[in-house]
């Protein structure tokens, strides 16, 4: 599947965007320089009939993307969310993509759901509506429960999604492999990596049954959180195609008129939005990372209302806390002890120079303290931290790629709310509590607990294990360079005690 065919996909999707004349409107949308656009057009025009043609109601970008298909599609939500990236102009022709897609037939969306359900729509739902929202992988219709009465809102797959989402990933995987052959420099950014992250998130997006179960956990999680809700699933009328959950009455986070015309606090709602995402990120290390304005509500209380999690991140502790200290190195304006973190997590080799990487970070911290929010071009301060981490050999760290990337669309939704939104403002709060209680002599102690934890369930081996230990450290040993070692019954004895005096001190505190 991911042969040479895909030089013909690739070539129509550049033969696209000349077609339909986005490939003007992006390159200069990306203030791209004049050798990439010579390149473009003259690699494009050649092939220009090839190019699909879209629906020309549509902006030349927006008509681009729908025309290649839904993974094409994913990129341009992301990019709606980013005016500061891509101009306010392109920006609001991108969000047609975020919930405005042309619909499939209702027949054709009640047969998926009978066959899916098991039963006929009219036996289920009393009320079932034409399309809602129709976005790159599903719609949405209201409906009513023949049962209950309650309302819902039922998510059906388009049909042939996953078709068309596989010929796409493997255009994509078939170019991460030629790009990483031609450019050897490349594979620091890991393209093949981050293709197979994006075709996991992907596979995961186009089974609805693990949607419900992110859903219901995400719901769990934030059951508590003042001014956030998430409607909750409906198990028995779920299923791979189909899910239904309680509807959720609200406006569009995209539109601000509506907004202020129910009388809500936008400098406020921009800066709940950044302080929820980091508060999940952090504290539950579970977050929702498909946060455009196409997937958020705001209830006419000001709530937020967040859906469709068919994308979902989770992060480990480990790579919590020092995500935690990355940012709150920033918000102190502590640059130095921004690189220790990246070097001490190995984001950085250790072969480079640690000042000169603090040096670097700086330049990419102090305009956003120093300049008004309106004025900062994140455009420019991505292209600086792609060379930072380009002159640094940094590595893409694929475990990471979810939470940047949702970070960088949510503080584009906050500023889409309040253009003078200032992230490191917004973040200093979350960010302070969550190191309080999860950086220092606490987490020591709560680290040394869970080893004790840990040590208890392994107890009745350990006595076997230390034996066999000492059974193998008796054995005549291999010739080799003569170094120093530590006995392993050492380090276990070490741990277990460590490990209760952990759970001492805890019972003390």
């Amino acid at each position: 599947m991911r042969g040479p065919h895909n030089i013909i996909r690739l070539v129509r999707t550049l033969a696209t965007f000349e077609r339909t004349g986005a490939i003007g409107v992006v390159l200069e949308a990306f203030e791209a320089p004049p050798r990439l656009r010579v390149l473009a057009r003259v690699l494009g025009w050649p092939f220009k009939w090839l190019g699909l043609r879209g629906d020309p109601a549509l902006p030349p970008a927006t008509r681009a993307l729908t025309a290649l298909g839904p993974a094409y599609i994913k990129f341009g939500q992301i990019l709606s969310t980013r005016p500061d990236v891509v101009g306010d102009e392109l920006a609001l022709q991108l969000k047609y993509l975020q919930d405005k897609l042309p619909p499939f037939p209702v027949p054709v969306a009640k047969d998926m759901i009978a066959a899916e359900l098991g039963v006929p729509v009219d036996q289920v739902f009393s009320e079932f509506s034409d399309p809602v929202a129709a976005a790159s992988i599903a719609q949405v219709h209201r409906a009513r429960l023949v049962e209950t009465g309650a309302e819902v809102a039922v998510k059906v797959l388009r049909p042939g999604i996953e078709r068309a989402f596989r010929k796409d990933i493997d255009a994509f995987y078939f170019a991460a492999g030629v790009i990483e052959f031609v450019s050897p420099a490349s594979r620091r950014l890991r393209p093949m990596d981050v293709v197979t992250h994006f075709d996991g998130v992907v596979q995961g997006e186009l089974d609805l049954r693990l949607e419900s179960a992110a859903a219901g956990e995400f719901a769990a999680n934030t059951e508590k959180d003042e001014g956030f809700a998430v409607p909750k699933p409906i198990w028995h009328l779920s299923g791979r195609t189909v899910l239904t959950m309680d509807w959720a009455e609200g406006v569009s986070m995209a539109d601000n008129a509506a907004i202020d015309a129910a009388g809500i606090d936008r400098k406020a709602l921009a800066s709940r939005v950044l302080q929820l995402f980091l508060q999940h990120a952090l504290r539950d290390g579970y977050f929702h990372a498909d946060m455009h304005q196409g997937n958020l509500k705001v209830a006419a209380n000001g709530d937020i209302i967040a859906y469709d999690f068919g994308i979902m991140g989770r992060l480990d502790e480990y790579t919590r806390r020092v995500y935690a200290e990355i940012l709150f190195g920033f918000i102190r304006r502590d640059y130095r002890r921004v690189a220790e973190v990246h070097f001490e997590a190995g984001y950085v080799p250790a072969d480079r120079d640690i000042d000169e990487f603090a040096r670097a970070l700086r330049v990419v911290g102090e305009p956003i303290f120093g300049m008004d929010a309106t004025r900062i071009s994140m455009a420019r301060l991505l292209a600086y931290l792609f060379e930072v981490t380009e002159r640094f050999g940094m590595e893409t760290r694929t475990e990471l790629i979810l939470l940047q990337r949702t970070m960088v669309v949510v503080e584009g939704v906050a500023r889409s709310l309040n253009p003078q939104t200032n992230i490191w403002h917004d973040a200093r709060p979350i960010v302070e509590s969550y190191i309080k209680d999860n950086v220092g002599p606490k987490a020591l102690l709560r680290d040394l607990q869970k080893t004790a934890m840990v040590l208890a369930r392994f107890g009745p081996k350990l006595p076997r294990l230390v034996e066999a230990q000492l059974v193998r450290q008796s054995q005549p040993p291999e010739p080799k360079p003569s170094r120093m070692r530590v006995h392993p019954v050492f380090w276990v004895t070490l741990g277990g005690g460590l490990a209760l005096a952990g759970v001492f001190l805890g019972q003390s505190l």
